[in-house]
């Protein structure tokens, strides 16, 4: 699948960044048009890949922003964006629209460029152009604050909303109890990307061998166009030595029915049930979801037609769906056996669930805390006795 991608905020241009890297580490030809937009001029300066022509400095003529950014407001993150629209749009010109299937928009929800900015952009992507406009956020860990989760809470309504389709991680869920708070990002980053390009990576033709359980663009264009929100499952598998030391003599011997047949169907069936039994982007109950995809890359030698339809015949009980495509990504110089699991329209999402509690929460907080400041001003430049007039 051909994407222009498009990181916003902090949070999503690192993300975007990342995936860059993982395009420029495994030779996979997965972006057409990458784009960075942000209020803080200091952001921007620390993503490595995405070079300065395709990076937007928006707020500039904001006296409340002025670059620096916009303070984990979301409102005035919105507000900046619909006001510097047209110069995002003039830099989406260049988006090479017949080689693309889609557009991504990247977005940390805790903040305030990307979870206020992100909605706006993506609605007005929406207007402009035939191709599904795909959202990605980033959910918060709770030890960001109540504030970050307030933040998320609001703008995952109107993410969802602009977006054909919105993608989540969900950062309380991943970070390591041993992180360093940099390093925890950049090690979810990075895992984020590896799911998020195993999945595009489907039907690509770069080189690769052409797959015979074919997947491609409508394939995931067809899972996600069901709206609401997503979640992706991944697992990966070594290979056997047989493999690593003479794929072209295994190849020989698939399909007579022999126990490395057999052996091989397991192993296809078993890394897609690993994936789905392993930590999602996002924790979802599977059975919840409306259509699903899969995609099993390795190579040829340790892919199975048999294991694929085993596979999908396990994930259609396990959702109660037959609404669940399957397909190969044949690569031979691949050194795993990598399954990618996409649950589309998950609707039981427990950190969703207790991520609305938490802003519901602090939004009563944010009040009767501004109920009782004002008053406690009151008291203190106001003597008792009403006696001092103010100048």
């Amino acid at each position: 699948m051909k994407v222009a991608l498009i990181g916003f905020g902090n949070a999503g241009g690192k993300v975007a960044d990342e995936l860059l890297n993982y395009q420029q580490h495994t030779g996979r030809g997965l972006f057409r048009y990458m784009l960075a937009v942000n209020a803080a001029r200091s952001d921007l300066a620390r993503l490595d890949r995405i070079s300065d022509d395709d990076q937007i400095l928006i707020g500039q003529t904001d006296e409340r922003v002025k670059g620096h950014g916009v303070g984990a407001d979301p409102e005035l993150g919105a507000e900046v964006t619909r006001r510097d629209r047209h110069e995002v749009e003039r830099a989406l010109d260049d988006v090479p629209v017949y080689e693309v299937d889609a557009f991504l928009v990247v977005a940390g929800l805790g903040g305030g460029t990307g979870s206020g900015g992100a909605p706006v952009l993506a609605e007005s992507l929406r207007k402009m152009y035939d191709e599904p406009v795909y959202g990605l956020g980033i959910l918060p860990s709770a030890d960001e604050g109540g504030r970050a989760s307030f933040n998320a809470a609001r703008s995952l309504q109107s993410f969802v909303d602009a977006t054909d389709n919105l993608l989540l991680f969900d950062n309380d869920a991943w970070r390591g109890y041993q992180d360093s708070v940099g390093d925890g990002y950049r090690r979810t980053n990075q895992e984020l990307a590896t799911r998020i390009g195993a999945l595009l990576s489907a039907g690509n033709l770069d080189g690769t061998d052409v797959s015979e359980n074919v997947m491609d663009a409508s394939d995931i264009r067809r899972t996600l166009n069901t709206g609401g929100v997503s979640s992706i499952a991944y697992a990966e598998e070594g290979l056997e030595r047989e493999t690593e030391n003479a794929q072209g003599l295994l190849a020989k011997f698939r399909g007579n029915g022999s126990n490395l047949d057999v052996d091989t169907a397991k192993k296809v069936s078993g890394v897609v049930r690993k994936a789905v039994q392993s930590r999602l982007t996002c924790p979802a109950e599977i059975e919840s979801a409306e259509r699903s995809l899969i995609v099993v890359s390795g190579p040829p030698a340790e892919l199975s037609r048999k294991g694929l339809e085993s596979a999908r015949s396990w994930l259609e009980a396990q959702t109660n769906s037959i609404e669940v495509l399957a397909g190969d990504d044949p690569r031979k110089s691949a050194d795993k056996l990598a399954a990618v699991v996409l649950l589309s329209n998950v609707t039981d999402v427990p950190r969703v669930d207790n991520l609305q509690d938490q802003a519901v929460d602090a939004a009563d907080n944010i009040e009767s805390q501004r109920e009782t400041r004002d008053e406690e001003i009151e008291n203190l430049i106001r003597d008792d006795d009403g006696a001092l007039d103010p100048i």
